[in-house]
């Protein structure tokens, strides 16, 4: 068995050890090509700072990291049926700290199932810690018409100097990591930002992922984020998925339900210092 760093050549070997690592996982991942590279991307995936175990030619277990600032990413950690309980996983965690901290990490940031007990013992293990709760949703739009007075929501943003720090002010909390301006520019998938100055929805219609929804406080419950939502999921014209919502503002887990939206998952976000 051979542990080294990856480099952008064996993404091939990744797709495949990725699909055979995740076939049973308790959340299925069986991604298309294209689509794994490409939340990879958005991920900010650093080959060099990932890792892999090789029996022979074949990879047969990974960890995808990714760089940003001063913090890493595990965007994937994966080891295919037949070769686990050898202790890869952590085998491979602990190649990517030095990795990690050559590219000037001090903290190594991911997220696991809450019901994905045997994984959060060995972070744990490793000097994890549980930072928060992230709930993962999903919102089909009744078919309602948006009502008249937010038609204006209709407009589409053209990404502009500054948008994103007015954008701030309509956060209550930080986005999770593959949810952040950095990671959805870094996106090769095409999104679209729709709004106006008492909120915004950043939407790509691929898949139907919403990446941002955000309304500015003192424009709240006047239907306005609901409204967002139809006319995001109208232009996607598929049911969206909000991954990764902070549960520590009730409030938003609040709208969400009142909008109609389906909770279907909770992950934990954990960090360790490096």
């Amino acid at each position: 068995m051979v542990i080294r760093p990856l480099i952008a050549s064996d993404f091939d070997a990744l797709f495949a050890a990725f699909t055979e690592a995740f076939s049973d996982y308790i959340v299925p991942l069986q991604p298309a090509r294209e689509h794994l590279l490409d939340m990879f991307t958005r991920r900010g995936w650093v080959p060099e700072a990932s890792v892999g175990a090789f029996d022979d030619d074949r990879m047969v277990a990974f960890t995808v990291n990714g760089v940003e600032d001063t913090r890493g990413y595990d965007t994937g950690t994966g080891v295919v049926p037949t070769h686990r309980r050898l202790g890869l996983a952590r085998d491979l965690m602990r190649a990517s700290y030095p990795l990690l901290r050559a590219r000037g990490c001090t903290e190594y940031v991911l997220e696991v199932l809450d019901g994905n007990a045997r994984a959060q013992a060995l972070y744990r293990a490793e000097g994890f810690r549980e930072t928060r709760g992230l709930q993962c949703w999903r919102y089909e739009s009744p078919g309602l018409l948006v009502s008249e007075s937010h038609r204006d929501i209709d407009q589409v943003f053209a990404m502009r100097p500054g948008d994103d720090e007015t954008r701030r002010l309509s956060w209550d909390v930080l986005p999770s990591w593959q949810n952040t301006p950095a990671s959805v520019a870094r996106s090769n998938d095409a999104h679209v930002t729709l709004g106006n100055d008492d909120g915004y929805v950043i939407v790509f219609p691929s898949n139907g992922d919403v990446a941002q929804l955000a309304v500015r406080r003192e424009a709240r419950r006047r239907g306005i984020g609901t409204a967002l939502l139809r006319k995001a999921a109208e232009v996607a014209g598929k049911p969206l998925r909000i991954m990764n919502v902070d549960e520590r503002d009730g409030g938003i887990a609040a709208f969400l339900e009142r909008a109609g939206a389906v909770r279907f998952v909770r992950q934990l976000e954990m960090v360790r210092p490096l």
